[in-house]
């Protein structure tokens, strides 16, 4: 087993929005990726933002209520043991729509020196 990289903080798009932890960072076995783990607490009736990652993201919400919207997909009503994923390059958003911290593990498989995160704006037809 190899040991994770340390748990130094990686500035990114969604950096002061929510609460999130990388849990660990290291080098896929697929050549330009890494793979990083980030725990995310979004707080109640608060949203992520739109934003896209360099990579796929498989996630899984620990605690709480979350509504996942992907592209133009239509809402995903996700809860505690729900299971989620993103694909590259796509933008999306999570709120939390209950009345506690909604918590998500994610695990990204990322390109290379990207950053995890990036801003984008709403798309039209969710402003």
């Amino acid at each position: 087993m190899t040991a994770p990289a340390s748990r130094m903080a990686h500035r990114d798009g969604l950096t002061g929005r929510l609460q999130r932890t990388e849990v660990q960072r290291l080098p896929s076995s697929i050549p330009g990726r890494d793979i990083v783990q980030v725990l995310t607490q979004i707080p109640s009736q608060t949203e992520s933002g739109w934003h896209t990652h360099p990579g796929e993201e498989v996630g899984y919400i620990i605690a709480g209520h979350v509504e996942m919207i992907v592209g133009d997909d239509p809402p995903l009503a996700l809860a505690a043991g729900d299971g989620f994923t993103v694909p590259p390059d796509v933008a999306h958003n999570a709120r939390d729509v209950g009345d506690h911290v909604g918590v998500m593990l994610s695990t990204y498989l990322v390109r290379t020196g990207e950053p995890v995160a990036t801003l984008h704006p709403a798309p039209a037809k969710a402003r």
